[in-house]
């Protein structure tokens, strides 16, 4: 019927048929070559190899643990679902648990998980609890979520202007009359700032000799200078100047950066159109930040320094009488008094705000291991998300106050300031060098047995 069907099909077209030789056929095809099937076998063909036939999967702990059950045999309290894990096998579960490739070193919550699958024992909680925290690999990988440690500690509140001081650097700049680097130097005490054009960023000596000609010379000397990590203020070189000088060394920079967030706004705004003549616009950029009222004196710092406000028109020399000396001075001093209260009123205000977003950081002791965080370390890495959050570990060599620790840092750490806040380091966790051994009944209660 169906050859029949074709043949109506084809009578319908006129076609001839004719004979070719199969050597003219340079590209046989399924239909003009017949087809012939290979000896028919009545044995079935597997679909897999038989050494390829994928069985039950047993890990290797879950054996090591039965074995081990062949010695100690599992208590009444064990599920019949679950293997009893004895002590000496224990540390090896785990491992297996946390730090296998299939783990993938989760936190406790997850290692339990795992566990709880195939094991049991009295102290699996407490022993994974304890593992996980003393893991050197996630200490070094992981970064916690909890705020931050340290507690806020205040510098001192200066009693006169110019006595404490605080640096910092703006880099980053556009090329503007060779000038591509500002210095801020700020006064703790009024907020009044002055804001140093150079080429480039200065070496420490240099620093130094820009100290003394833009701030000695008109304010004298400092008692105290507070400036960031940066390469110049952590140099033999500075420090030696600073003792020589006599003033004390910190590492904050706070107030610096604070200045630099309001000159940067302030010359955005005057040079957003030509972004090369900044340093034109320094000048004036000095003078509206020194005369604006500052949040935390309520003054400005023209007020805070000079005792007046320098007047902007002529006509108020005209309208106001020249005071006396012994005036003046009364008047200065009277302006420092409100200054000193307004500074101690906001430095409580901030202490209050900042320790709501942080913890209590943990005490440490000279000679003790702990682990240094990558964050603000120069470190060349091909990828900074794969970096190590932590590193180390490194001894405490000092404890400098109660937010702030030096440390021993090795040699490739040379160029990096060994005194860290207590927030870029957390303590080593030692893991124990053998679980404890399982609990013993007395007298209707559980005891654990000693080590």
């Amino acid at each position: 019927m169906r050859v029949r069907l074709v043949g109506r099909c084809f009578s319908l077209v006129s076609s001839l048929i004719s004979y070719r030789p199969g050597s003219k056929n340079t590209k046989p095809d399924a239909l003009s070559r017949l087809f012939s099937s290979s000896v028919a076998s009545t044995d079935p063909e597997g679909i897999l190899p038989e050494g390829r036939v994928v069985g039950l999967t047993v890990w290797g702990i879950e054996r090591q643990v039965k074995q081990a059950l062949t010695h100690t045999p599992s208590p009444r309290a064990c599920p019949r679902n679950l293997l009893f894990v004895p002590v000496p096998t224990r540390l090896a579960v785990l491992q297996w648990a946390h730090s296998a490739k299939l783990a993938g070193h989760p936190g406790i919550r997850g290692t339990l998980a795992s566990i709880r699958q195939r094991f049991w024992w009295p102290t699996r909680e407490h022993d994974t609890r304890c593992f996980v925290a003393a893991c050197s690999v996630c200490a070094q990988t992981k970064s916690g979520n909890s705020p931050p440690a340290g507690r806020l500690r205040p510098l001192p509140i200066p009693s006169r202007p110019w006595s404490h001081i605080a640096l910092d650097f703006i880099t980053g700049l556009p090329s503007s009359a060779g000038k591509t680097v500002i210095l801020t130097v700020v006064d703790r005490f009024s907020k009044a700032a002055h804001f140093i054009p150079l080429a480039k960023l200065p070496s420490a000596k240099e620093t130094a000799q820009i100290i003394i000609e833009n701030v000695f010379r008109i304010h004298g000397l400092p008692s105290d200078v507070v400036s960031d990590r940066g390469p110049q203020f952590t140099s033999q070189f500075w420090r030696e100047f600073c003792r020589l000088i006599g003033a004390s060394v910190s590492l904050s920079s706070g107030q610096a950066e604070r200045a630099n967030q309001t000159i940067g706004r302030i010359l955005r705004s005057l040079s957003f159109r030509n972004p090369a003549s900044w340093s034109e616009q320094l000048p004036w950029a000095e003078y509206a930040h020194n005369s604006l009222p500052s949040s935390a004196t309520g003054l400005s710092p023209f007020q805070s320094s000079l005792g007046y406000q320098p007047p902007l028109f002529s006509s108020q020399f005209a309208e106001s009488s020249v005071p006396s000396a012994q005036a003046f001075v009364q008047r200065c001093e009277r302006t420092w008094k409100r200054v000193r209260s307004a500074l101690c009123r906001y430095r409580a205000q901030t202490v209050r705000a900042a320790n709501k977003r942080r913890t209590k950081s943990p005490r440490y002791c000279r000679g003790q291991r702990v682990w240094l965080s990558t964050q603000t370390l120069p470190l060349k890495t091909a990828s900074r998300k794969l970096t190590p959050r932590f590193i180390g570990p490194f001894r405490i060599s000092q404890i400098i106050n109660p937010v702030a620790v030096r440390l021993l840092l090795p040699r490739y750490l040379r160029r990096v300031h060994p005194v860290f806040h207590v927030s870029c380091v957390k303590p080593v966790l030692r893991a124990p060098a053998r679980l404890p051994p399982p609990p013993h009944p007395c007298r209707g209660r559980t005891y654990l047995q000693g080590p």
